[in-house]
């Protein structure tokens, strides 16, 4: 492993320890047993160096969520409502397993509104997230729709795992968010008649 992938390595272990904002460049040295300046000759600064291992670990998460998500699937004959909670069963799993990691970009968010490439990243894997959560959920759905379902997962996902972040005793399971679309989907038949 060269330098520039130490580097990332241990970054990547700094984000999981000690999140974003609280890596310090001394942080990346012990962690990566590469010297100070290779940061600067490879990234420039420390934020570049985190940010980029931040990308990484969220495309490692990306690939196995799609991972997860396409090898678990439910049975094509199950009713929506039965895949639709089931699926996000998985993917809460799948977020207790890496919390740090969703911290860690929690954290970085907030440092889009100063950076040019966190927010190129994020806009570019919230896309990614919408298109693949509605291709695998909703494989059959008609391309006017694609887009709208993308945007309500992406939200709902976001939504999701900042409430397992800061209240994990009260966030919701898959049961909850079925119930919930089921009563929304109740009052809004309800509605129109």
């Amino acid at each position: 492993m060269g330098n520039r992938e130490a580097l990332l390595d241990g970054a990547k272990r700094c984000l999981y320890e000690k999140g974003y904002a609280r890596t310090t460049a001394r942080d990346l040295v012990r962690a990566s047993g590469v010297s100070l300046a290779a940061i600067g000759y490879h990234f420039g600064t420390k934020e570049a160096l985190l940010n980029e291992a931040l990308i990484q670990a969220s495309q490692q998460w990306g690939d196995e969520l799609e991972r997860v998500l396409a090898t678990n699937e439910v049975d094509e004959t199950s009713m929506p409502m039965q895949r639709f909670e089931s699926t996000w069963n998985r993917m809460i799993e799948l977020f207790e397993t890496h919390r740090p990691l969703w911290a860690a970009s929690f954290e970085m968010i907030s440092q889009s509104e100063h950076s040019d490439e966190i927010r190129g990243f994020f806009s570019t894997s919230q896309e990614q997230a919408r298109q693949g959560l509605v291709s695998l959920l909703h494989s059959a759905l008609p391309e006017e729709s694609r887009r709208p379902v993308g945007l309500f997962y992406q939200a709902l996902l976001t939504g999701v795992m900042a409430q397992w972040l800061t209240d994990p005793a009260n966030a919701p399971s898959g049961r909850d968010l079925t119930d919930a679309l089921k009563a929304i989907i109740g009052d809004t038949v309800l509605s129109h008649d």
